[in-house]
């Protein structure tokens, strides 16, 4: 099918080497890279913040819901603006509130000043998480689901590289150090990067011929009105649930089950249980959005969101069940990792099969905000564990919203889309026919 090729607004005069799609990606990802740690390596300050202010940890893990929230309950407005001003710019000026959301956390003495540093994170992050995204989605119509996992793979990969340096300093330094430094590394790099971005021209990219594609490019209010949106934003507050939660809270569950300072040596490598979960966790996570983002572009998106969703439900059983043992916290938490980074890349690369992309920014945006609502639930898996007194309720809530999302991606989404494209070709073949008459 014909995929549109519409182009972000203001960048028609761009120099022409920036035309090589593949050079948007890699731009892409080390932005994505430079934004990771906002979020991924946040349960690393929980227990230091804890220590210095003696707050308590739903409180402290309250300004990561903030963080969450503000990030994707923006993506509509940020949307707007990439559709209007183009990737640079807002790129640029989600690196510089990504700098200051960390510089802020460095001087914070009080929740509330915690409170804004996560606020401030929330649109940095947010602004260059949905403008790479919506470049890939723009970028690769042929190569949709690969696209957006390796640009979503920096986000899930990119603390991989930085977990260690970052756990040595905020011994070695102490956490508000570590905040600023980092902070400001991280911001100059996305503003720095930011220069190479560009969207592409009509008539620059091509569409695919595996996966069904929407032949006309949906407004955002059209898009709200179908029922395959409203399917896919109630699956993806289920799929995403699970692993935002084992995000901010896996140090603390490792704490509690009483792993996290134990020894591992896995091929060769010896380290504290917690550091080294934390290290192949986010090497799984970044790993998990091209992989299932290529297989869809393959067998459908459907079909491999049924095969993560699934994988996911279940590691985070075991995970229940085995993970008082270091070695099997450590491999079930990855394998959680691997089945959960691929819900960025599948819905994401769905929501432009089935809407186009003029206005994917918009539309992603709003289906993006079920993320926020997931956010919401953090600080509550908190409270569920103190009420029952053991993790394993919270992980099996966590599971069994995975497979039931993965029962309805086979089952409902599935027979949903094929008759939303069947109903876009009829009535471009009766527009067609009226042009003709």
């Amino acid at each position: 099918m014909v995929q549109s090729t519409a182009s972000y607004a203001g960048n028609s005069q761009d120099p022409a080497p920036l035309a090589n799609r593949w050079l948007q990606i890699v731009v892409g990802v080390v932005c994505m890279v430079a934004a990771a740690n906002i979020q991924y390596a946040w349960t690393l300050f929980v227990p230091e913040i804890q220590a210095t202010h003696n707050w308590t940890r739903a409180s402290i893990q309250t300004a990561f819901t903030i963080f969450v929230v503000v990030q994707t309950w923006l993506a509509p407005i940020e949307g707007y603006f990439i559709d209007k001003f183009g990737p640079r710019l807002i790129v640029a000026v989600g690196g510089f509130f990504t700098g200051l959301s960390w510089i802020v956390d460095s001087y914070a003495t009080s929740l509330t000043v915690l409170y804004i540093g996560s606020a401030l994170g929330g649109i940095g992050v947010g602004c260059v998480y949905a403008t790479c995204v919506n470049s890939a989605l723009k970028w690769f119509p042929d190569k949709r689901g690969l696209a957006v996992g390796l640009t979503a793979g920096g986000y899930g990969a990119g603390s991989a590289v930085t977990i260690l340096p970052i756990a040595n300093m905020i011994q070695s330094s102490g956490y508000q150090a570590t905040f600023f430094w980092f902070g400001l590394i991280q911001g100059a790099i996305i503003i720095a990067a930011a220069f190479f971005l560009r969207a592409p021209r009509k008539g620059e990219v091509t569409g695919s011929t595996k996966v069904a594609q929407s032949r006309r490019d949906y407004t955002l209010a059209e898009a709200m009105q179908t029922p395959v949106f409203w399917l896919m934003f109630l699956m993806f507050i289920c799929t995403v649930s699970g692993g935002l939660m084992a995000v901010a809270q896996l140090g603390v569950i490792a704490h509690d089950l009483g792993v996290k300072e134990y020894p591992i040596n896995f091929m060769g490598i010896t380290m504290a249980a917690l550091p080294f979960a934390l290290m192949l966790d986010r090497v799984m996570n970044g790993i998990s959005r091209p992989l299932f983002g290529f297989i869809s572009d393959h067998i459908g998106r459907e079909s491999t969101m049924f095969i993560a969703f699934t994988l996911e439900g279940l590691g985070i059983i075991l995970l229940g069940k085995l993970g008082h043992d270091p070695f099997w916290f450590l491999i079930l938490s990855g394998l959680v990792f691997l089945a959960w980074g691929e819900v960025y890349s599948l819905f994401s690369a769905t929501t432009g099969d089935t809407f186009g992309t003029k206005h994917v920014a918009k539309i992603y945006g709003v289906l993006y905000c079920a993320k926020g609502i997931a956010a919401l639930l953090v600080p509550l898996s908190n409270l569920l564990m103190e009420a029952t007194g053991t993790w394993n309720t919270v992980l099996y809530v966590c599971a069994a919203m995975d497979l039931t999302s993965a029962i309805l991606a086979i089952t409902v989404l599935k027979p949903m889309l094929k008759r939303h494209h069947a109903r876009n070709e009829a009535e471009a073949a009766a527009r067609a026919s009226m042009a003709t008459a």
